[in-house]
């Protein structure tokens, strides 16, 4: 096991977000030391490499370890790769761990992945727990650093359980907001056009409050192909591997843990757990038993609702099919731009010009290369303080969420 260089840190700054410390005590890796290179790769074809190689420190502890390929596009030699790890004698517990299902954001899953196998690998215990590990759901995404699938689809509100709901607006309000979130014209990146949007935005915020724009904006529709937020019309290739490989995955054993990471929404500089509003135990109560600072359930008064989610789906599926297994799955959140209406604001701003770049274009090429710089920001920064309390952050969870389920002592 390769150990990590940190000592504990204990910060005076009241946790505000805005600067490393919102929680007043965590680990972190002195900066000169840090190698960012070292954690998130530059490229998905380098992540996808050095995932590949975890196969070998997997096998040191596993008799029956596979890796798999469900290749996405021909062309672009993308694919879905995962490293499963059988019990070795009773198939008691099964650990999941994904990454990617936002394209952009499977950088920082790299990271997680890689923290995973080389801190916690040799403390499970083989013979009863098995493995599953989920490199970029979303490859082509990854690839080509967009959130969304080649077509447009936010994977995370594709996992409907029902193929008729495609059919069915849940959400109306997003046709009303259309024009605002969907502009059809270049996008720009200038303070004119950044007046314009905030001077929409506060009009559209006047008109339907807050709550109800968040809720409008990021719940997901089905109507809009070219829209922020798409959730397709029918079930993904990337959802359709899932589906089948969860479904023959968990049937053998009597718990899963799942973590799915994912980054964009939060406080800067904490990592929050975001659970299913379908699981029964408390923020509270599981702040306790993985002695983790910042838990919230995925509802309106706490964080956001969603449609077609997947943590969602599989409480479903077990609630189905498995009602007798007992079953956890958390999301690992790390915030970026922060958790103010003003990130909120530049937040939403980022995505939307990403996505108008993508369908219109730019005005100019300065302009283009300003939303990428925004959207690799709001969802992989490039600051070395962030990556290591991300890394902080991601040891002090996999570390509490592990012991409180029982997978290490």
């Amino acid at each position: 096991m390769v150990a990590l260089d940190i000592a504990p840190v204990v910060l005076d700054h009241p946790g505000d977000g805005s600067v490393p410390g919102h929680w007043r005590s965590y680990w972190l890796r002195p900066l000169l030391m840090f190698q960012p290179s070292d954690w998130f790769p530059d490229s998905y074809s380098a992540s996808r490499e050095r995932f590949h190689a975890y196969l070998e420190l997997m096998q040191a502890h596993w008799t029956q370890v596979q890796i798999h390929r469900e290749v996405i596009d021909t062309d672009e030699d993308l694919s879905i790769d995962w490293i499963q790890a059988h019990a070795t004698d009773h198939p008691k517990k099964l650990f999941i761990l994904t990454t990617g299902e936002h394209g952009i954001e499977a950088y920082v899953g790299a990271a997680m992945l890689k923290l995973f196998v080389e801190q916690y690998l040799e403390k499970l215990e083989p013979q009863d727990t098995g493995l599953l590990l989920v490199h970029a759901i979303n490859p082509w995404g990854m690839a080509h650093r967009r959130r969304v699938n080649l077509n447009n689809v936010d994977l995370n509100r594709n996992f409907l359980w029902d193929a008729a709901d495609f059919e069915v607006d849940n959400n109306p309000d997003y046709a009303h907001l259309d024009a605002f979130l969907n502009p059809r014209k270049p996008a720009a990146s200038n303070y004119g056009a950044s007046f314009t949007f905030v001077s929409n935005f506060v009009r559209q915020l006047f008109q339907v409050g807050r709550t109800e724009l968040t809720a409008a904006t990021l719940l997901g529709q089905y109507i809009f192909p070219q829209g922020v937020y798409y959730g397709g019309g029918e079930l993904q290739p990337e959802t359709s591997v899932m589906m089948d490989l969860y479904r023959q995955t968990v049937a053998e054993y009597e718990q899963v843990l799942h973590i799915d990471v994912h980054t964009g929404y939060g406080p800067r500089y904490q990592m929050s757990l975001v659970n299913s509003p379908l699981e029964t135990r408390t923020p509270p109560e599981l702040k306790k038993l993985f002695n983790y600072p910042q838990i919230v359930a995925a509802d309106p008064e706490a964080f956001y609702s969603i449609q077609g989610d997947m943590v969602d789906w599989l409480y479903r599926l077990f609630a189905e099919k498995y009602a007798g297994k007992r079953f956890f799955s958390t999301a690992f959140e790390f915030g970026t731009y922060g958790d103010s209406l003003l990130a909120a604001i530049r937040s939403l701003r980022t995505m939307i010009a990403e996505n108008q770049l993508h369908w219109n274009g730019a005005r100019n090429p300065k302009n283009e290369t300003r939303i990428c710089a925004a959207f690799r920001e709001l969802f992989w920064p490039a600051e070395e303080r962030w990556q290591q309390k991300a890394i902080a952050d991601g040891q002090m969870a996999f570390e509490g969420i592990l012991r409180g389920e029982g997978y290490i002592d």
